[in-house]
């Protein structure tokens, strides 16, 4: 395969080339070996700091003579390795010079010379293969295309501390899918890299920590098996933990706390252990101060919110430590008119990368408020922040306005923000115009706090409802990402909540009959509960119960039978029951369940059901339908008895469950006839969106509260 530089790079060098760089290579097809030795000794020393040199000679064919002349069993031992030296000085130049020594299968032939047992050729190919393989732009497949290539490395690894050197960082750069990992793992990642980190060079010491840190992240079966690693007699998390101190270098320190940040969160240290709380925390949150470089302060926040983003007690601490919340404001005015970098480099490279700092200081954020009032307060409480957070969901950077829409949803989590600070700076305009026109993570996130500010108690949800809002949402039901459906779902399920008759006949003409039931019948679990919350809130208060139904009662009906006939959780059962009892409250509406004998048995059944919140739900059912005061009450009344809901309603009287027994206890009267006298209930439902990655959590009905209280956090 022709090796090439891409079109525009190549028509500007091939104007450049001399006859000092033909000369080069016209020297490597000399048929006296110690003239080609020489030749490749002179391009070594030619190529050394010159990317235009080294452009030249790959637009001329070089890389494809010096490939042939390594493999060559009649080359000498020295135009071998000085092959691979110049290979790896090519390799060091500019990204297509990296395509260009790929399309010619540099890797495959490196890889190959690695079984040559002379030590200094083989330290020449794993330098020029570790140059290649730290690229961003080369494939790290190719290392695990041949299955004998990781076992052979692994097995290299004490030849000398080279090898270990550049096989560890290798393994660091192209451990990137679980698939890796373990292929690393059942190699012996672990034993043979484990005897590194007490080598006396530091760089074999650091590029070993790397591995641990890369082997480690979200795996459980790698963290479990290092926190019973011996390390010359010691454990392997104390030898990260001596790793952390003070007086070893930045990287290092940095490197071992993610260590024991990643092998915390994938379970296998406590998050209360000492390691965590009084050594890992504490040296993220010093990495976070100004007096570290840019990247060092992106890196220790990052780091630190994922440790904490599960543990409400570690944000807790985390919080009190050092003053982080004030802290992290600086991150927002870095570099400063009067910064003290006086590398010009350095400040040019900050005024680039400035946007990282302001990307990490909303993640840490919305990890610290995930949770906590108090801390929530405290982050608003911040100087600007809330106008910090509304110019982030506005930034050129994708990735910015992402941490920022999380930070927000983070502060929707509390009542007490809804009200006062969301309110006073009008975050809901920024985040409907993020929700125009953004990339689905980004939506995921803006329509998951979106559905906080619907909150009943939002004051933002009146604007928002009439800024047309729910043609949106509607739009968002019909995504192909599901995340983006249950959030579409929900937030009309959160609108809907004791909402006018106005805003409910739009929802459903929007949504159309046809969607909506569409959502009833959705393979996603969250989907599908989220409807039936729209469904029951959209069915609430007796004129709308009734309105809905004589539209649509044929189908909703039908979409009950089915979820009551079909396999099923609980939950999606339970809320079914609470959309069947609030129809059952309807005036004309509870006609449809009592014309409909398979739907009464289908009652009857979870009456009896061994799970106490179906029976509960099929109680109120009951109850709404037989409410004495209202008309026909005797009637259907009489049709109960006559269906043997009697011999149903003594046993619940004998439940063991409190709800239970006393709500059927108060409802048989001295002459043990049924009146089943009960307050009318209509079941209505409002939570709030959680975190991604949480599950909702319904309330359990009470006696006086019928339905799903509003989650709030912890």
């Amino acid at each position: 395969m022709a090796c090439l530089l891409e079109a525009p790079l190549r028509i500007s060098v091939l104007s450049e080339v001399t006859a000092t760089s033909r000369h080069y290579v016209d020297r490597l097809f000399d048929p006296d070996p110690q003239k080609v030795l020489q030749g490749v000794i002179d391009m070594k020393n030619a190529v050394i700091g010159n990317n235009k040199q080294k452009a030249n000679l790959i637009v001329l064919g070089a890389v494809p003579r010096l490939l042939y002349l390594l493999q060559q069993s009649s080359s000498s031992q020295q135009l071998r390795t000085e092959c691979a030296v110049v290979l790896g000085s090519l390799a060091m130049g500019t990204e297509n010079n990296i395509k260009s020594l790929v399309d010619c299968h540099i890797i495959p032939t490196l890889l190959q010379g690695l079984l040559c047992p002379d030590l200094i050729f083989t330290e020449a190919c794993l330098r020029c293969l570790r140059t290649v393989f730290i690229s961003p732009v080369t494939p790290v497949q190719l290392l695990y295309t041949d299955p004998t290539v990781i076992p052979h490395l692994m097995s290299l690894l004490s030849n000398s501390q080279r090898t270990q050197e550049y096989i560890t960082q290798i393994f660091s750069h192209c451990c990137k899918t679980p698939e890796h990992q373990t292929v690393l793992f059942n190699h012996g990642a672990i034993q043979n890299i484990a005897p590194l980190l007490i080598s006396a060079s530091y760089k074999v010491r650091m590029q070993a920590l790397k591995c641990f840190s890369v082997l480690a992240y979200e795996n459980t079966q790698v963290s479990m098996t290092l926190v019973n690693v011996l390390v010359d007699g010691e454990q392997l998390t104390q030898v990260f933990v001596k790793m952390m101190q003070r007086d070893q270098p930045v990287e290092m320190q940095l490197t071992a706390a993610k260590c024991l940040t990643y092998m915390c969160r994938a379970g296998a240290i406590r998050t209360d252990d000492s390691c965590v709380v009084l050594k890992t925390l504490p040296c993220l949150v010093r990495m976070c101060s100004k007096e570290h470089l840019l990247e060092e302060r992106v890196e220790g926040a990052e780091t630190l919110a994922y440790l904490m983003e599960p543990d409400v007690e570690l944000q807790r601490i985390a919080s009190t430590t050092d003053h982080l919340v004030a802290m992290l404001a600086d991150y927002f005015k870095y570099p400063s008119s009067v910064s003290a970098i006086t590398d010009i480099k350095r400040l040019d490279h900050d005024l680039k990368h400035a946007h990282e700092l302001r990307q990490a200081a909303f993640k840490l954020y919305a990890s610290l408020g995930s949770n906590d009032e108090d801390i929530r307060k405290k982050i608003t409480e911040t100087e600007n922040m809330m106008d910090r957070i509304v110019s982030g969901l506005s930034e050129s950077s994708i990735k910015v306005r992402l941490a920022a829409v999380r930070c927000l949803h983070s502060l929707s989590r509390s009542v007490q923000q809804l009200r006062t600070s969301f309110h006073d700076h009008a975050v809901w305009k920024p985040l409907m115009k993020l929700l125009q026109n953004a990339p689905d993570e980004v939506l995921v996130m803006a329509s998951s706090t979106l559905c906080n500010l619907l909150l009943e108690f939002s004051p933002s949800k009146e604007p928002i409802l009439e800024s047309g809002v729910i043609e949106l949402l509607c739009s968002l039901t019909q995504s192909e990402s599901p995340a983006l459906r249950v959030n579409g779902i929900w937030a009309l399920m959160n609108m809907a909540f004791q909402a006018d008759q106005k805003v409910k006949v739009e929802i459903v003409r929007c949504l159309g009959t046809e969607q909506l039931f569409r959502l009833l019948s959705d393979p996603d679990a969250n989907v599908l509960m989220k409807t039936l919350g729209l469904l029951r809130n959209l069915l609430s208060t007796r004129p709308h119960i009734d309105q809905i139904m004589s539209s649509h009662g044929t189908q909703i009906m039908q979409a009950v039978t089915l979820i009551l006939e079909a396999e099923h959780s609980i939950e999606v059962k339970e809320q079914t029951l609470c959309i069947l009892a609030n129809i059952a409250d309807g005036n004309t509406a509870k006609e449809l369940i009592m014309t409909n004998d398979d739907m009464l048995q289908k009652v009857k059944y979870y009456m009896g059901h061994s799970n106490v919140k179906l029976q509960l739900a099929a109680t109120f059912c009951v109850s709404n339908l037989i409410w004495n005061e209202e008309d026909g009450s005797q009637d259907r009344q009489d049709k109960l008895r006559e269906m043997g809901f009697v011999d149903v309603l003594h046993k619940l009287t004998q439940s063991t469950d409190p709800n239970l027994s006393d709500r059927w206890a108060r409802a048989t009267n001295t002459e043990q006839k049924i009146t089943l006298v009960l307050n009318s209930q209509t079941f209505s439902d409002v939570v709030f969106c959680p975190c991604q990655g949480e599950d909702s959590v319904a309330a359990v009905p009470s006696m006086t509260t019928v339905g799903s209280d509003p989650l709030l956090p912890a």
